[in-house]
């Protein structure tokens, strides 16, 4: 298998792309595997994989694990259609605040790695969406957190206005209370 990773202009955020057989059939995709990403530079242990289905509008996120179960994600949509979203928490980055999107589909095939230090989350765009992530830790209640979808501070320019969020979603923190204890330095040690 091929990859083809783009590096995006927050450092270590990068989106995926592979060469897959594809015909009248159908099309096969390996879309882990360890010696293939290893060699493009993306060599981590994924301890955990989540399967979310939204419907069309809902917005999951930003969220992040903290230093205490630190994670970084591979995702993918496999139905339909998303805009997917990450912002640099990394206080001291030369982006930090800063956010790139993105979008997957099952069309396109798409993946994006999110690595510890950022906040992700994404937007349904199609009528149902489902999104495979691969993470690095295992999910931590006492060490999540998030960041407000909408921050001014942030400035992401989501697809629509009113989405469906859960209810702690719609409560987190903005950037700058997230300044009042930060979860990650820049640079970040070794995880």
């Amino acid at each position: 298998m091929k990859l083809i990773v783009t590096p995006t202009p927050l450092a270590g955020l990068v989106t995926i792309e592979m060469n897959y057989p594809k015909d009248e059939r159908g099309f096969f995709i390996e879309s882990w595997h360890q010696r293939d990403f290893a060699a493009a530079g993306l060599d981590y242990t994924y301890l955990q994989e989540g399967h979310s289905r939204s419907r069309r509008g809902v917005l999951r996120g930003l969220h992040y694990q903290d230093m205490t179960a630190p994670m970084a994600k591979l995702l993918r949509c496999v139905v339909g259609q998303i805009y997917d979203v990450a912002v640099d928490l990394r206080v001291g980055s030369p982006t930090f605040g800063q956010w790139f999107g993105v979008e997957l589909s099952s069309e396109n095939q798409k993946q994006i790695f999110v690595p510890v230090g950022f906040a992700h989350g994404f937007l349904a765009l199609s009528e149902t969406v489902e999104v495979i992530y691969k993470m690095t830790q295992f999910y931590t209640p006492s060490s999540e957190g998030g960041v407000i979808w909408n921050d001014p501070d942030i400035g992401v320019k989501w697809p629509i206005t009113d989405p469906i969020l859960s209810a702690r979603d719609a409560k987190a923190q903005t950037l700058k209370d997230y300044l009042q204890k930060p979860a990650f330095p820049f640079p970040l040690p070794p995880v």
